[in-house]
């Protein structure tokens, strides 16, 4: 398989620590969406990561589309529980986190692509609150972990993936304190200190603009 878009990206990070944390090998493609637009359109019309190219040559896009292949292909080993409250609570965080970046994304492409003078700030300001409302949820589902190990059931899973990844780009991106939400902040930390958490962390690169999905 051939993963393509730059880890900078937390969509693109998210599928590769995915990919690594399931087993299965892959090429990457360290491919930004500004510098190399054309070669990301010639696997995907969309222009956009990540893209997962199958061994057999199909081409797969978008970070949720891609996982819910994997989780097809993982049986047990899925990282959303396939059923059951424990998969609804999953869901739920993760689309929270998913909110929360999102609306750090609009953020960053107001200030990376918008000249000074043609910034809104009362749409900067929307986006900051829903942002923030997201992660209150985040804060608070963390609070109510407690210490345990992971955020739904007994192992890692895509609520702790997502949380991660995505957390850390707008802390990086923003940039954002996270501090303002305790819980939750020392919960990104200790995840991005796992391994195959740090194998694929680049540092946000505005100039590259990788961290379009």
């Amino acid at each position: 398989m051939i993963l393509i878009g730059m880890f900078d990206s937390p969509f693109v990070r998210r599928v590769a620590v995915a990919l690594d944390r399931l087993g299965l090998s892959f090429e990457h493609r360290d491919w930004s969406v500004g510098r190399d637009f054309d070669r990301i359109r010639e696997y995907s019309p969309l222009g956009r990561v990540p893209v997962l190219v199958l061994d057999d040559g199909e081409v797969l896009t978008e970070s949720a589309v891609i996982l819910d292949w994997l989780d097809g292909q993982a049986g047990e080993d899925a990282l959303l529980p396939a059923h059951g409250a424990e998969r609804r609570q999953a869901l739920r965080l993760v689309g929270y986190a998913n909110g929360a970046v999102e609306k750090a994304l609009q953020q960053v492409m107001e200030r990376v692509f918008r000249p000074e003078e043609k910034r809104h700030a009362p749409w900067v300001e929307r986006c900051r609150t829903q942002m923030e409302g997201a992660l209150q949820v985040l804060e608070q589902a963390c609070v109510d972990a407690g210490d345990r190990e992971w955020l739904v059931g007994e192992r890692f899973g895509l609520a702790d993936l997502t949380v991660a990844c995505f957390c850390t780009y707008l802390r990086d991106a923003l940039p954002y304190d996270l501090d303002r939400f305790p819980a939750l902040a020392a919960r990104v930390a200790r995840y991005e200190a796992l391994p195959v958490l740090r194998k694929y962390y680049v540092p946000f690169d505005a100039p590259q603009t990788g961290a379009t999905a």
